[in-house]
Formats: C-alpha cells, structure tokens, sequence
C-alpha cells in the first residue's frame, strides 16, 4: 500500500520491464543470522513497507512459540537516520511499522522516539530484561541500504538456529495482518512505551564504571576531533565525554548532523581509512587536536587518527587499536582489582580473523583469552555464556574497527570505545606518551603482531564457488595447497567443510557453517591467513598477521615478509586477472 512502490511496480509492469521485475520479486531477501541488509526499493527482494511488515510478523510469531511471557516483557525497537525518497522507505518508518505489528498482537513495545546509536538496542534488551530487540540500520553500507538486525533475549545478536525458525515463520506470515499498514494507531496505544530519556540517563550512568581517570579528565589539554559521518553518534558521544568529565570533542561541522545522502564522503565507512577523514584533518589542523575519534553511520565502530611528531596523520588499524584498548582495560582493571587470584576469571576475545595481541597479552599476564568465529554474534553470545557462570569479561574486539569495552553492552560500541580511547589517550599525555609510542611500547613487551587485511570486490557468486573449489582442490582432488609461491604451508582450517589438519581427528573446534567460504592457511614461517566471505558485502576478504616473540624488534623485516606473503596469497589463491575481480583500491 506504499504510493512509492506501487507506483514503480506499475510503471515496470506497463512497460512490460520483464527483467527489472525479475530482479524485483525473482528472490526474497535471505533472513541470516545479521537479520536482513539490502537495498530499500520495490519488490520482496528490498527493504520496504511490505517487507517489513513480513518480516516482523514472522518474528512475532517466532518470539510467541519461544517466550510464554512475550506479551508481559515485550521488544525493543530502534532506528537510525537512513532514508530513500524515491521509494518512500526510512528507518523511522521501517520501525514505526515493526512496532505496530507487535502492538496489534498485544505485545509492548519500547520504541525509541528518535534516532540512536546501534548499541542502546541491546542495552536496553538487557535492562529491561526485554524477549527482543530490533535495530532498523545499515550500518556504514552505501546510502540505498538499509537494514534490520534482531536481538535475543540474553542482549547478543542472534545465533543460529534462531535465523533458521525466523525465516521460516516469515515465509508462514506474508499476508500482512489487518491494520498492519496503518501504523497510527500505535501512537494511542497503552503498550508503546519510549525509553529514550530512561536509556539515556542509565547508558551513561552503567559506562562510567569504565572511568577510572577522572582527575586527569578533568585537567586534560590533549584536544580530540569528533565525526559521525553524517550518522547518529554525535550527540552521543558529547554526551559520554560530559559523563567522563572530559571537555567536549570539536566535531566536524559538515558530518555532525544526520543527513541520509552522506554528501560529503564516498562511501560512509570509517574503516576505509583516510578518504572518509579528510574534512576532520582539516578540523584537527585548524584547531590544534591531535587524535580524531570517527563513528560509523550508527555508531557501532571506532576509528582513531593521531598526529604524529613528523606531522603525518597515522590512522589505527582495528587490531592496533584493539591491542591498545586490550592494554588499557586490562591494566586499569589489574590497578583497581582487590584480589589477585581473581585473575584466573578474567577473560578477553576477539575473532579468528583479527590479531592475536590480546592472546600474547594474556599468556603473560595470567588471564583467559578465546577466539571465536567472524562477527560480534559470536562474542557477544560467548560472553553472555562466561558472564553467567561469574567470570568477567573485561573487552571483545574485533579488526573490523569493533570494540566491547563496557559489559553493559554485549555487542560492539563506539560510543564507550570513542570516551574510553580519549582517557586512555589523556592518561598517557600525562606520561609523555602518545597513543602510537604505547602502542610500540605494547609490542614490545608481548612481541610483535604485524597484520595486513584486505579485500576484492565479486558480484558473481558462482566465481567465488569456483575460487574456494580451486583451493579445495588445488593438486588433485581434496588437496590445499601445500606451498604459496615460496612459502611453505604447515596447516590447514577450513571452517566451511569443518576440516582442521592440526586437530588430531582433523576436526574443526570452532563451529562450520556450509553457507558461508572460510579457509585459514597457517605458514612454516609462523604467519596465518584466512580467506572468507562477507555476510553482508559482495566481498572477498583476506586477513594475514605475523607474530614474533617479546624482544624481536626488526620490524621492518617483519613487515617486509608479510607484504611477500599477502602479494603470494593474492597471485597464487585470489588469482584477479583470472577471476576478474576488482581490488579494494579500484
């Protein structure tokens, strides 16, 4: 009942657009275990009114048959501040009408009046002791996505079987349910209820439990940039550096506000390095900062700059900063425990892609660290697990930019991770030390962990089949490789196939997923490589890291065999010019 769509849908057919429809309503959106991300537009395969309203009848019913209580605990709903002209979608309508699916069921809805940062909604999951939460967002996808990402009642995003029994209850519930277009009626409605100033008192008050320098903070010269990229994390993050007793950070005039065309970057992605940060170097210069702090779109992810001593901006990697925050977090809980035997309940994690700093770290230090698959679902459902059976989990990171520094939220956050590198960053000033000098300082002491990440872009599902295939079957059939050009391979872990030639029954202990392409190569001379795909881009990624033991400090030679073994892997295993594919730079 979208004038919008219906109006596309219309048109194509009169002019008898066969393949437009085709690419329109040939495929539904694949439900996973990150909800739904696609493009808004018409048809079942894009975000829409009807897709929407599809989808989270599906949901209800699935949270119905698991939950006795729904009607008593209820959901929560977020949204950020994406919007398409063209096909009438936004993210505060997508959320309006999730929230009036439920509400015509009799469930309550905590929907939140205005835009915020991603990680409120599985804040609020859990304190409120919720059965569920949406978040309406694409995250830093290109500006025609959007997204709908779904919470469980333990406040992590959802694991599988859960996606599995969702998608299924969708395609059960796709006649949309009297009134479901009619979401004005959930405005006189007893069961909506805004938690927006509550959250916001309560999120803040829970992240300074975080704050261990507030002397320091308060007498701090050390001058920070903020950017939002034209998302939700402005207002938040002001609001954490009040709550730190930090002076504000500067932030970019021409990002802070939400403006879903994102004019003034090419793709809204702070991880993409110094594209996306040019207008905040500007702003650093002018005003004599010398760290920026840049949120995502939705504010999920954390990428810090800091000046360095020659005048160059270095920007972090998601594992350098990783090994920071691991660092600090773990040294301001060392600082503040009363007992030390409580060591042995300490616990960190980080994917299997990302570095294994924090594992050097805890090996030294006396505490647990675990690695687990790709994305924070599987962090933030593990630590759930630990913080159950009384142990701490002080930090989760991952090397796409995500950091987990505060337990009260279990899924990554750029907003505590944003004050929380501006005390440690303060902090270290008083030492004379900036945050690149620690960080070489880190290395160090618990040796030296060089990685290298990238990807290439394939818009042809059956190449990428046809690239894992090869591997799989590289000298005959059922062998790896056993060599990348000169370098010699010593292990294989194939987390698609579940084959681990280092376990003794050469059986994966991380959990396999047929669905997704995932082949870890380790190397005679110590460094690892993992090729996978992404859930949510139409990408192939790798992530290379090196590591040497404390007191092997010739990094330079370190960083020149690791750039010998991506150029191999990329030549021997990526193959572009044969598969055609095109290179993050292009």
């Amino acid at each position: 009942q979208n004038p919008k769509t219906y109006a596309i849908v219309k048109q194509l057919l009169a002019e008898g657009n066969a393949g437009e429809l085709q690419k329109y309503f040939g495929l539904r959106m694949e439900f996973g275990t990150a909800g739904l991300r696609a493009a808004m537009g018409a048809g079942i395969s894009h975000m829409n009114d009807l897709t929407i309203i599809q989808t989270t009848q599906g949901f209800c019913r699935y949270l119905e048959k698991n939950f006795s209580d729904l009607k008593k605990r209820g959901v929560v709903i977020g949204f950020d501040a994406r919007a398409h002209l063209s096909s009438g979608g936004s993210s505060k309508r997508f959320a309006r009408l999730a929230a009036n699916t439920f509400i015509s069921q009799g469930v309550p809805v905590y929907l939140f009046s205005d835009i915020i940062p991603t990680p409120f909604v599985p804040y609020t999951v859990t304190h409120l002791k919720l059965c569920a939460g949406i978040m309406v967002t694409a995250s830093h996808n290109p500006k025609q996505d959007n997204g709908y990402k779904v919470y469980w009642e333990n406040g992590a995003q959802i694991i599988s079987p859960h996606d599995k029994g969702i998608s299924q209850a969708i395609e059960e519930n796709q006649e949309p349910w009297p009134q479901a277009w009619d979401d004005k009626l959930i405005d006189s409605s007893p069961l909506l209820h805004d938690p927006y100033a509550m959250v916001n008192k309560e999120y803040f008050k829970d992240i300074q439990k975080q704050c261990f320098y507030r002397n320091i903070n308060k007498e701090t010269n050390l001058k920070f940039v903020h950017t939002s990229v034209h998302g939700v994390g402005h207002k938040f993050v002001q609001l954490a550096f009040k709550a730190f007793d930090l002076s504000p950070p500067f932030a970019v005039p021409e990002q802070k506000d939400p403006d879903p065309d994102f004019p003034t970057v090419k793709y809204p992605n702070p991880e993409e390095g110094k594209g996306v940060l040019t207008l905040s170097f500007a702003l650093a210069e002018k005003d004599g900062a010398r760290i920026i702090l840049a949120n995502d779109p939705d504010a999920d992810r954390l990428a810090v700059a800091e000046k360095q001593e020659s005048g160059e901006w270095k920007v972090f990697s998601g594992n350098e900063l990783g090994a920071l925050l691991g660092w600090w977090i773990f040294t301001c809980w060392k600082n503040n425990s009363r007992d030390t035997r409580a060591i042995k309940d300490v616990y960190m994690l980080s994917s299997t892609v990302s570095s294994k700093i924090l594992r050097a770290i805890a090996l030294k230090e006396g505490f647990h660290f675990e690695e687990t698959l790709t994305g924070f679902k599987w962090m933030g459902n593990r630590a759930k697990q630990l913080m159950d059976q009384g142990k701490a989990v002080l930090f989760a990171f991952e090397e796409a930019i995500g950091y987990m520094c505060c337990p009260a939220v279990l899924d990554k956050d750029g907003v505590s991770a944003a004050v929380i590198t501006a005390e440690m960053a303060s902090f270290l000033a008083t030492r004379n030390l900036s945050l690149s000098q620690q960080l070489k300082a880190v290395y160090d002491e618990y040796g030296f962990h060089i990685t290298k990440a990238s990807y290439f872009i394939c818009h042809d599902p059956k190449v990428i089949q046809q690239l894992f295939d090869n591997l799989r079957n590289f000298d005959g059939k059922n062998t790896y490789p056993k060599s990348c050009g000169r370098f010699k391979v010593s292990g294989i872990r194939d987390l698609t196939t579940g084959y681990d030639s280092s376990q003794p029954d050469q059986k994966a202990i991380l959990p396999t997923s047929k669905s997704s392409q995932m082949i870890t190569f380790t190397f005679a001379n110590g460094g690892v490589a993992t090729m996978r795909t992404s859930g949510t881009e139409p990408k192939i990624k790798y992530y290379s890291e090196l590591c040497a033991p404390p007191g092997n400090s010739d990094v330079e030679q370190l960083k020149k065999e690791l750039d010998e073994l991506v150029n191999a892997l990329e030549k021997h295993f990526f193959q572009p010019e044969k598969n055609k594919l095109q290179r993050k730079t292009e």
